[in-house]
């Protein structure tokens, strides 16, 4: 028969392990030991562990400098799409005889130097830059991943020859290539800075994505997943990929940011968008002549360029911060 525990005065009892020794028990740790679910939060058996995403975002939205940075960028968001909302007139309307004026009721930004409402190209200005930051960034972000991806995937010759083209890339300085390619084209569309910002813009990208995959592709769920006869295809998609993306998200959220300040400086040159385009750049640019008699011409665009480039850098800096687990 099995040896009956021995009973002590307090209460506790003593319960033979089995291998000659004993297991002092207490009714109460006992009694907990039965009844605790299994943990801390997200680790009990009823809750699966939260994954880095999950995590990300709790840590985003208790983060202010996230807050402030994504209501800036949804505030542009929204005035570049329905930028009637708060500006009624037509930024194309002007009036000669109010030329570089002051502010007055109704026009609190003043006039520029063609009689133009500042207030009103300012708002519609937002428009043309939004637009060329973000699509900007899509088509570095998915030209950049894709190959630098497959690079760090495959490796070999492929990689090889990638790395080179980069390089090749990389001695490419910005500013010089935007004035000798966008010198050329006459389009009044912003397709051309666009194709201008993907073509130079995808090696960093490429590199980000190359050294991530090839990262995530050592990790032991990779191998096992290698070892169980997984494809190829179904590894790249299904276990690299998804670990892989942080810091291509991280990196492509602050080059969201300097598309805008490129695409402002390459109108201020002459080269990026071109009138009637109604675009912070091109504003900044026709003010800088009368910087002394006007300084409202120049402050306001450039205003708004600032925000909006400090808002970008401020929400990349904290989807980093959260996106990276050493920070924790």
């Amino acid at each position: 028969m099995p040896e009956q525990p021995q009973p002590f005065d307090d209460g506790r009892a003593i319960n033979h392990t089995g291998a000659g020794g004993t297991a002092d028990l207490g009714m109460d740790e006992g009694e907990s030991l039965e009844k605790t679910p299994g943990g801390p939060e997200g680790t009990g058996p009823d809750k699966k562990p939260r994954s880095l995403w999950s995590d990300a975002w709790h840590d985003l939205r208790r983060n202010p400098i996230f807050i402030i940075s994504g209501l800036i960028i949804l505030f542009l968001v929204v005035i570049a799409i329905w930028p009637q909302l708060i500006a009624s007139g037509n930024p194309l309307d002007c009036d000669l005889s109010k030329a570089q004026e002051g502010s007055q009721p109704g026009h609190p930004f003043g006039f520029n130097g063609q009689g133009c409402d500042v207030y009103t190209r300012t708002v519609y200005g937002a428009r043309a830059s939004v637009q060329v930051g973000v699509f900007a960034t899509l088509g570095v972000t998915l030209l950049g991943s894709v190959l630098g991806g497959l690079a760090g995937f495959y490796g070999g010759a492929w990689d090889g020859v990638l790395s080179r083209i980069t390089d090749v890339f990389f001695a490419i300085p910005v500013i010089l290539g935007g004035l000798v390619l966008l010198s050329v084209v006459s389009s009044n569309s912003v397709w051309p800075v666009i194709g201008f910002m993907v073509l130079l813009g995808w090696p960093q990208l490429s590199r980000i994505a190359r050294g991530s995959v090839i990262t995530a592709k050592q990790n032991d769920y990779v191998q096992a997943a290698r070892a169980l006869g997984a494809s190829n295809n179904r590894m790249l998609l299904r276990h690299i990929t998804p670990n892989a993306l942080a810091p291509v998200i991280v990196v492509a959220t602050i080059a969201l940011g300097t598309y805008i300040s490129l695409e402002a400086t390459l109108s201020f040159l002459g080269v990026g968008l071109k009138p009637p385009t109604v675009s912070w750049g091109i504003d900044i640019s026709s003010a800088a002549a009368y910087v002394r008699n006007a300084p409202h011409m120049l402050l306001w665009p450039s205003g708004a360029l600032a925000i909006t480039v400090l808002a970008f850098i401020m929400l990349g800096d904290a989807v980093r911060d959260a996106l990276d687990p050493k920070l924790r």
